[in-house]
């Protein structure tokens, strides 16, 4: 069994913390009684560190709606069997454009960093940005990373095999966005535009990657095709989710590899009694043509199949459901428990009862702001289990 443990501490550095006039102390100094003098303020006693996180991380999740731009950050060590004792730093903001329109979901951006002593490193940006009036949308997603990671070969029955296990380094750097036009209520459409370059080295078992080429880049062009009619983006407590991607990375685009992209989403959300949400998400991937290695499918991470090891299945098409039932329980605390199961596959008349992974975990939830949470995840698969740290629901 492939245990992955990852120790969280959040300790966290904090910006945007100001101190209230209202908790300074104005101090008159008396004077003589026959004399004429103004009133000395003598200075307020000076928080300290200590003081100020506490009562910044007390305040974090206060209504700031009348806010236009709020950011905040929260990060610290971590330990992980994978990639060591590492620093991650994350930051989350959530703006409007248009004040007076508090029905419309805010925007939402979040900033990431995280880097290890196994010389993992990670920096991204993503978010979402509602336009007034909600007649755009821009989605996106950029992110730059150098791994120390593992891989067990292309297709499930090589990725069922231990022996197969291997080391290797890679380069990523990825971009997509898409840009989109409401055509009706919650419903969108518009360009998609995505980049990624892909640097392997340092194979342990070069003969599992097939032949292909350890240096890869790829441009696509495409659609995406969206409804959205969750409450909130960021936790979404009712409402439905559809996204339908197309993507293309022609040879006329200088891409070595030609292969198209199908990704398909969908995910209900049911509030239920007592602080209860029932989310219900499917999601499907499948690619067409000749696939280079990187951008296969695969299941695990912290988005999908959580509690397996992200990469280790890995085939030209996947799909993967989960049933979450997540509760309220006290103030900013909340659980999670989740019910899942995935598969990887090269064409869909590979696939089969047998080749379907199972996946089951529970979570914890702390409301670092206003319906943003920081969630820690115990995921289980088959003889793999996984522990997350990260922000943002799943889904």
């Amino acid at each position: 069994m492939r245990t992955r443990i990852t120790f969280i501490i959040i300790a966290s550095v904090l910006t945007n913390i100001t101190l209230r006039a209202a908790d300074e102390l104005c101090i008159r100094t008396p004077s003589p009684p026959d004399s004429v003098t103004a009133p000395v303020l003598a200075p307020a006693p000076k928080r300290n560190i200590i003081t100020r996180i506490i009562n910044y991380f007390n305040e974090s999740n206060v209504d700031r709606s009348h806010k236009k731009f709020y950011f905040s950050v929260i990060g610290g060590p971590h330990y992980s069997t994978d990639t060591k004792f590492g620093l991650g730093l994350v930051g989350s903001g959530i703006y409007r454009h248009d004040m007076n329109d508090t029905l419309l979901p805010p925007s939402d951006v979040s900033v990431y960093l995280d880097a290890t002593t196994s010389m993992f490193f990670k920096l991204g940006i993503r978010g979402v940005n509602i336009f007034p009036h909600d007649r755009f949308r821009l989605h996106y997603d950029i992110s730059f990373s150098s791994v120390a990671t593992k891989f067990w070969g292309i297709g499930y029955d090589n990725n069922i095999n231990n022996d197969n296990e291997s080391k290797y380094k890679y380069l990523n750097s990825q971009a997509e966005a898409n840009f989109l036009f409401r055509l009706a209520k919650n419903f969108y459409l518009g360009p998609l535009l995505t980049f990624d370059y892909i640097n392997g080295r340092h194979f342990e078992k070069p003969w599992l990657w097939e032949g292909q080429d350890a240096r890869t880049f790829n441009l696509g062009v495409g659609f995406t095709l969206q409804y959205d009619s969750r409450d909130y983006l960021t936790a979404p407590e009712r409402g439905f989710y559809f996204r339908l991607d197309q993507r293309f990375n022609p040879r006329f685009l200088l891409n070595r590899y030609a292969f198209s992209l199908t990704e398909l989403t969908f995910s209900p959300y049911r509030p239920l009694r007592r602080g209860a949400v029932l989310a219900f998400p499917f999601h499907g991937r499948l690619t067409y043509g000749n696939t280079p290695w990187g951008l296969m499918s695969t299941l695990g991470g912290s988005d999908n199949m959580r509690g397996y090891f992200e990469g280790r299945y890995r085939d030209k098409s996947e799909m993967d459901l989960c049933l979450e039932l997540r509760q309220h329980v006290w103030r900013r605390n909340g659980l999670v428990a989740w019910i899942g199961a995935g598969t990887v596959f090269p064409r869909f008349s590979a696939l089969r009862w047998s080749k379907i992974l199972p996946n089951y975990g529970i979570g914890y939830r702390w409301e670092f702001k206003k319906k943003v949470n920081i969630r820690l995840d115990l995921g289980f698969g088959r003889h793999q289990t996984g522990f997350i740290f990260s922000i943002n629901e799943a889904f």
